[in-house]
């Protein structure tokens, strides 16, 4: 081998060593920095409040979710409602930890439709209340093991799982509206979820017509996303039109619809994402539509890859009202994680 072959692999080995440093670097920043806000949080609560937030991390209940109302679906944990302002603003701050600032926007945007539907819902059977949204912690916030922590209600399912300091998992995490687009009132034109529906739309309606015989997988779409709230889920049929048949400019527009979900979470948690997509192949990713595609019209679609699953479905309410969830076939609830510490452990 000549010097200058040499010296390229040498350079090469030097940069991923770097990048590797450096993503663990930040996948460290990120658990530290949860840790840190989840023993803050937890210390300000009162000894009662403690015992219920916090639950054991084996066990059903961290693996337990949902994403409808709690009069449908009882939670575990300590609701925004019974918490004081000092209280609240440490659960938000452990809520920013994994959360971009779009994201955590999203989410508080999502919460506070409650009054609207609080305001516009005649005889409901729902509270709707933007203070009833549960926050729980699994065992103990640290550097060592694992532990994680989770907040929900009607609409947002979130939970982030922690393993030995120095990985984070984020999946499965769901975002929901109703209405999807605020058509009356101070909030007028309001859509929390337009770049979800804005994107895969822009991309359906770049299809030439062959494409769109092999993306439309059906003239109605589905009631709901097809997985609900499993726990384990195995990757859906293999429909829809694959990347290759897309042109570049296409697959471009086919990453942006990735995009709107990843980059709802924390910078480091949407950079390994998009790293476990690419290692597992771009080229695998298919992208497939049901229902009509003109905007206000009941549709869905799904982005489905070797490990990964977004689906989006707006049906209810007369096409006004979202569902949409990102699930990881190995991670959810960071199952890949633990199984990589139990293996270090045994051995």
């Amino acid at each position: 081998m000549g010097r200058l072959a040499t010296l390229r692999l040498a350079v090469a080995a030097t940069l991923v060593v770097a990048l590797m440093g450096g993503a663990m670097v930040a996948s460290q920043r990120s658990a530290a920095a949860m840790a840190t806000a989840a023993n803050t949080f937890l210390a300000g609560l009162s000894a009662e409040q403690r015992a219920r937030v916090s639950l054991p991390f084996e066990g059903d209940e961290r693996l337990r979710w949902h994403f409808i109302p709690n009069e449908t679906f009882p939670r575990k944990g300590l609701t925004i409602k019974e918490m004081n302002e000092a209280q609240r603003a440490q659960a938000h701050a452990l809520l920013k930890t994994g959360l971009s600032q779009r994201g955590y926007l999203t989410v508080t945007g999502i919460i506070a439709l409650e009054d609207i539907l609080k305001a516009t819902e005649t005889g409901g059977r729902m509270a709707r209340n933007k203070e009833e949204y549960y926050f729980s912690v699994f065992g103990t916030p640290s550097a060592q093991g694992a532990w994680g922590w989770r907040v929900e209600g009607h609409h947002v399912s979130l939970r982030f799982t922690v393993v030995k300091g120095l990985a984070v998992a984020s999946s499965p995490a769901f975002f929901g509206t109703n209405p999807a687009e605020v058509r009356d009132g101070a909030q007028k034109g309001l859509r929390l979820l337009a770049a979800r529906e804005d994107t895969a739309r822009a991309l359906v309606e770049s299809l030439d017509a062959r494409q769109r015989t092999a993306a439309i997988i059906n003239a109605v779409a589905p009631t709901d996303i097809v997985t609900m709230n499993k726990n384990d889920i195995a990757p859906l049929e293999p429909v829809g039109i694959a990347s290759p048949a897309l042109t570049v400019k296409q697959r471009g527009m086919l990453m942006q619809v990735i995009e709107a979900y990843s980059s709802a979470m924390e910078a480091d948690i949407a950079a390994e994402a998009t790293k476990k997509i690419q290692q597992a192949g771009a080229d695998r990713i298919a992208f497939a539509w049901a229902g009509e595609t003109a905007r206000g019209k009941k549709h869905y679609y799904r982005v489905q890859g070797p490990t990964f699953l977004i689906e989006f479905d707006n049906t209810q309410n007369d096409g006004n009202h979202v569902h949409s969830v990102w699930r990881d076939f190995n991670g959810d609830f960071g199952r890949d994680l633990l199984r990589e510490h139990l293996k270090s452990v045994a051995h």
